[in-house]
């Protein structure tokens, strides 16, 4: 292996051991009786509602692919892209590095589509900005409406982040003139860059903020009525916290989603905190992440036993 090749890991354990650090001096007077107390404290209307924000969180990452392959003019069944985007977000949420994690197992299932690499690469790169897409609208309109949300990271007013808002919503909008206008493709070496349809840009409008939205729902919902911070403080929380484990490229970014949303939560009783944190980490990586694995295995088995087939109809027996 190069030297490259352990930069992203090694920022990741960086990252987890330092977060991990900060954590323990936000919760060292914390006993664990008082965590599980405020766990099993979450209802199962809770449960069922932060369960269902889950499966719509990731059928909109489904989404993500669709738009993707719409825009590259590929046909593939619906089924196969909600399997393949589920076990490729289940799997790189949870080991970090999402654009390397998360391409291997899109390259498998879509090359078996008939996908090349180029268009495989040109699909990640279209999720990933439109994940990026979402984080901004989302980010621009938490800004706006709710500026008091960063207070708990910088000491600040509403003005400077209510200006932010309002640049990141000009780039959106750049992007969306862009693409009405009808804008020459970019090229970048031997790829050319085209601006989707007007119809793809719309859906990724709504689909990308609509997806952050519901992840962040499981949180809400798990959240108690007593000291509830109210859901656009969760969802303004949410996005940086989300962005910033990220960022950090720890696996599930372990300690820093933590650490983020018990700053950002300052007024909220930090048990009932790590207990919808934990709800989050239940359903949105850890049963994602066993079931994406088992969706790994069957895949790889079954092109196994396609390629033996198909061996076998090459070369019948004499």
């Amino acid at each position: 292996m190069k030297l490259k090749d352990y930069i992203w890991p090694v920022i990741g354990l960086a990252a987890v051991i330092f977060s991990g650090w900060l954590l323990y001096h936000e919760v060292r007077g914390l006993s664990l009786d008082d965590i599980l107390t405020s766990f099993q404290a979450i209802t199962g209307t809770q449960w069922a509602l932060s369960i269902g924000a889950a499966i719509v969180a990731y059928t909109m990452l489904a989404f993500y692919d669709q738009l993707a392959l719409r825009h590259l003019k590929a046909n593939v069944p619906f089924p196969f892209i909600l399997a393949t985007s589920f076990a490729t977000y289940a799997l790189s949420h949870n080991i970090g590095a999402s654009v390397f994690s998360g391409a291997v197992v899109r390259y498998r299932a879509y090359t078996s589509k008939g996908l090349s690499v180029s268009k495989v690469a040109l699909l990640i790169a279209f999720c990933s900005f439109t994940f990026a897409l979402g984080v901004l609208i989302v980010t621009s309109v938490s800004l706006l409406f709710y500026p008091e949300a960063v207070k708990g990271y910088v000491d600040i007013g509403t003005t400077i982040p209510r200006l932010v808002a309002c640049g990141i919503l000009v780039l959106v909008g750049l992007y969306v003139f862009g693409s009405f206008a009808g804008f020459r493709p970019l090229r970048i070496g031997r790829f050319e860059l085209h601006y989707p349809e007007r119809s793809v840009v719309l859906r990724q409008l709504f689909i990308a903020p609509a997806e952050i939205v519901a992840a962040a729902a499981i949180i809400y919902f798990a959240l108690p009525p007593e000291n509830h911070p109210g859901f656009a403080m969760v969802v303004a929380i949410f996005v940086i916290s989300f962005s910033l484990a990220l960022i950090s490229h720890a696996p599930g970014g372990l300690g820093v989603l933590e650490v983020a949303f018990l700053t950002g939560l300052e007024k909220v009783p930090e048990t009932e905190v790590l207990a919808a944190l934990l709800v989050f980490r239940i359903l949105y990586f850890l049963v994602p992440f066993a079931i994406a694995i088992l969706l790994v295995l069957g895949f790889e088995q079954s092109s196994m036993v396609k390629r033996k087939r198909a061996q076998q109809s090459a070369n019948p027996p004499k």
